[in-house]
């Protein structure tokens, strides 16, 4: 039986996150994408929380530049939760377009990874 691509990208993120782990000094930013919008969360994996969150629902403009501003959204909710410091997990997704957009947003915004 043939996988799809959702079970392709579910076994590549398993991969990755036997890897990296949020912890609370470094915690976890993931990313999700769908056809329409992408979501991340900044996440401490020991605990079970999320810390911040943001989504590109309610924002104008092409998928790349909707992307670079949820980075710079989720930037600016961790500096306001004092976190300063993240493990980037790009959830299986090739380190491309939408993704990399929301990467280079967080880090204009401060985030270190």
């Amino acid at each position: 039986m043939k996988r799809t691509k959702e079970q392709s990208r579910k076994r590549i993120h398993m991969r990755v996150r036997k890897k990296i782990d949020g912890t609370a000094e470094r915690p976890r930013l993931s990313v999700y994408r769908s056809n329409n919008a992408i979501y991340c969360q900044i996440i401490n994996d020991l605990a079970g929380h999320t810390l911040a969150s943001a989504s590109s629902k309610g924002l104008t403009g092409d998928n790349c530049s909707q992307a670079m501003e949820v980075g710079k959204l989720i930037a600016e909710r961790a500096k306001a939760a004092g976190i300063l410091d993240v493990v980037f997990d790009r959830g299986g997704y090739l380190y491309h377009g939408r993704v990399k957009a929301l990467a280079e947003g967080a880090r204009e915004g401060g985030l270190q990874f």
